[in-house]
């Protein structure tokens, strides 16, 4: 598993900066003084840093941009990285500022002046964050990172405050693991044990075999996965850090390791990014592992269903109907509509056996929400205006995109099937919504919950500011923040 980078936070020693050979990042803000650290290297550099920050180039940088000076005279760093930071920053900027250092972090290592600077914690998990490299299945010579060193003038007091995003960091880099591996490495098998290793930490593991699955009548799961040479599996993971008697809160994640589409077969161009659908179920485990590695004071409980998806023989068909372990009975239409037949019967199981006070669930389900909110922002549906709106604010402190949709009875008139008690599609319009509505199904009506189609934010594109191209990790932070501020007390 990738680690995040190990930060040191130390106090500064300016004497030290000519003779630092790595690369050194400094704060400024046009308009404020100088730091310390500042107006040693500008001295050691003949001015070229303050030259640099008086510069319309960085006049137009935004907070959190930065641009470098490279080989400066005077220095044996090998770039001094000139990054604008205002002392009010808010904590995207910060991140921001640290990811900038982040993204440049090499086998050099890299210093940040950040010396006196309240949001310090943050730039360091910035630059935790967006120091990520997925290089497992590269060969050649691989050059580990260099050291990276927080300047702080209360290196005791960020340390503190940094270690709680430590551990999301770690959480958080579990995920884009998981997401980022491909198909014939994380099979349904290697998915478990990864999950059941986090046992170490204090998490209760379960893994729920096939045989199982069919006893507890979880039909709806296993017609997605018969198809496959992979069995399919439920796991189950609790964390115990709350009272005795508390009910839990659930968190469960769609763990579809490949789509292939089944027998509704994927076009070939884009299939391979389909290692990508168990994004939910990687999102809940790197929550799981955050909270056990913070300890945090709540109890929790992460479910996933792995399953794989493909067309052979024995591959459930356009047509057939499946029995969930509700009890309901559903007319597959399109077999490239499998993760919410999964959901279905992992919801319903998470509310028989744990009774929670509340559901989460989040899956890389649907097309359709991409098209309704591109890549910035997970759909978000929900039967409880308190959780959701819970969620929602947890979200944007965290700075991850997400956004409430509708939901409706009329919706449910498109899932209406001749021979059973409903089909699992409603057609293209509206189709995250119908999707939704579906799941619905499989909720109590006591029971809060909100479901997250995170289709859309789970795999970048392009480089992001706290992620390179690839998996995101998206959901980690905002899931542990609402953890904390909903079930934890101080």
């Amino acid at each position: 598993m990738a680690q995040p980078l190990p930060i040191q936070f130390l106090a500064p020693d300016l004497d030290a900066l000519s003779a630092v050979t790595g690369r050194i990042a400094v704060l400024a803000e046009p308009g404020q003084p100088f730091s310390p650290g500042f107006r040693r290297l500008d001295r050691l550099t003949r001015g070229a840093l303050s030259r640099a920050a008086s510069s319309e180039a960085f006049a137009k940088l935004k907070p959190g941009e930065a641009l470098d000076l490279a080989w400066p005279a005077g220095l044996q760093a090998e770039a001094v990285q000139l990054i604008r930071l205002p002392k009010k920053a808010d904590v995207a900027q910060a991140r921001k500022a640290g990811a900038a250092a982040g993204k440049a972090h090499g086998a050099g290592g890299t210093l940040i002046l950040a010396e006196g600077h309240p949001r310090a914690a943050d730039i360091a998990f910035g630059l935790a964050l967006r120091a990520y490299d997925f290089d497992s299945h590269k060969t050649g010579e691989k050059k580990a990172p260099g050291p990276a060193i927080l300047a702080v003038t209360n290196p005791e007091a960020v340390a503190r405050a940094a270690a709680p995003m430590a551990a999301v960091a770690e959480g958080v880099f579990f995920t884009r693991d998981l997401v980022n591996e491909p198909a014939n490495v994380l099979t349904t098998n290697d998915f478990a044990a990864r999950l059941a290793a986090m046992q170490e930490l204090g998490l209760h593991v379960e893994i729920l075999e096939e045989d199982q699955l069919r006893k507890l009548g979880m039909g709806a799961l296993l017609g997605v996965g018969q198809g496959s040479e992979s069995p399919s599996k439920v796991v189950v993971m609790e964390w115990r850090g709350g009272g005795k008697d508390e009910a839990p809160f659930a968190l469960i994640g769609k763990g579809v390791v490949f789509d292939t589409g089944g027998i509704s077969i994927k076009p070939a161009a884009g299939m391979e990014e389909m290692t990508m659908d168990m994004g939910g179920a990687g999102v809940v485990a790197g929550v799981m592992r955050t909270l056990a590695l913070r300890k945090a004071k709540a109890n929790v409980v992460g479910l996933v269903g792995l399953v794989e998806n493909m067309p052979d023989g024995r591959a459930q068909r356009p047509g057939d109907v499946v029995k969930s372990m509700k009890g309901d009975t559903i007319e597959v239409i399109n077999t490239d509509a499998e993760g919410r037949l999964v959901l279905a019967d992992v919801l319903w199981y998470a509310q028989e056996r744990f009774k929670p006070s509340g559901m989460i669930n989040l899956a890389t389900l649907t097309g359709a929400i991409i098209i309704a909110l591109g890549y910035e922002n997970a759909g978000v549906f929900s039967n409880n205006d308190d959780l959701c709106n819970a969620f929602l604010d947890a979200a944007k402190a965290e700075g991850e995109g997400a956004w409430r949709m509708p939901m409706g009875e009329a919706y449910d008139q498109r899932l209406k099937s001749r021979i059973a008690d409903m089909m699992n599609v409603g057609g293209r319009e509206g189709g995250a919504i119908t999707a939704a509505q579906f799941l619905a199904r499989f909720v109590k009506p006591e029971v809060p919950w909100c479901h997250l189609d995170i289709a859309g934010t789970t795999l970048a594109k392009a480089d992001t500011t706290l992620a390179p191209k690839g998996a995101t990790g998206w959901g980690v932070m905002a899931l542990d923040r609402l953890i904390r501020e909903r079930f934890e007390r101080s």
